[in-house]
């Protein structure tokens, strides 16, 4: 059986080498796990803005000085919020209320902390026009932030796809379909940014 060469190969072989080859798809699949994490932050900052009802994610995220290391709230303590502008706290260890309670205080919330026996309670108050349009504010902030994020791992793949084209790995049109692909990933992740963040601020504004 007679083989095409191409450079000292069997054809057959070429095509073998050239699908291992690193191409765009590399580029873009390498970055996917940091833009989830992009999302995965920016939601759970979402959730520390505090609006008109209590829930446990306006304070189980807050770190507390505890056992000699930084530890988030939710591990250590049951969050939960028995009526809907009231968050009860139980510490699995009774020890550390009071670090708990000076964590949530300095943590710049706005919430009135106080402690009932083996229990922190946390009171919700109403938020007044002026609030409302501070914590819109906080909001678009995190989501500039997420946005830089989104937008580092998007030059990072982009410059990776132009060294693999200079490099001879990438072809120079496969370099622009790479681009354009990038581009369609990195709107996606951005339209999720704004999606979360167009339901938080209505949630924020809501009376």
């Amino acid at each position: 059986m007679k083989f095409k060469i191409y450079f000292g190969f069997r054809y057959s072989d070429f095509e073998f080498i050239y699908n291992f080859m690193p191409n765009y798809k590399d580029s873009i699949n390498k970055i996917k796990p940091g833009l989830e994490k992009a999302v995965a932050f920016f939601k759970e900052e979402l959730g520390s803005l505090r609006t008109g009802r209590a829930t446990p994610a306006l304070v189980e995220t807050v770190e507390v000085e505890c056992y000699g290391t930084r530890t988030p709230l939710r591990q250590l303590a049951v969050i939960t919020a028995p009526e809907p502008r009231m968050l009860m706290i139980q510490p699995w260890d009774k020890n550390s209320i009071k670090e708990i309670e000076k964590a949530i205080s300095s943590s710049r919330s706005g919430l009135s902390v106080s402690v009932n026996g083996d229990f922190i309670r946390i009171n919700i108050p109403s938020l007044n026009e002026e609030t409302r349009k501070e914590l819109v504010k906080n909001l678009k902030d995190k989501m500039e932030e997420a946005k830089a994020s989104i937008r580092a791992f998007r030059e990072q793949a982009w410059k990776e796809i132009q060294e693999g084209e200079r490099a001879g790995l990438i072809r120079e049109d496969d370099k622009f379909r790479g681009k354009d692909e990038l581009q369609k990933t990195i709107d996606g992740y951005n339209d999720k940014l704004a999606q979360m963040g167009e339901a938080k601020e209505k949630e924020i504004m809501t009376v």
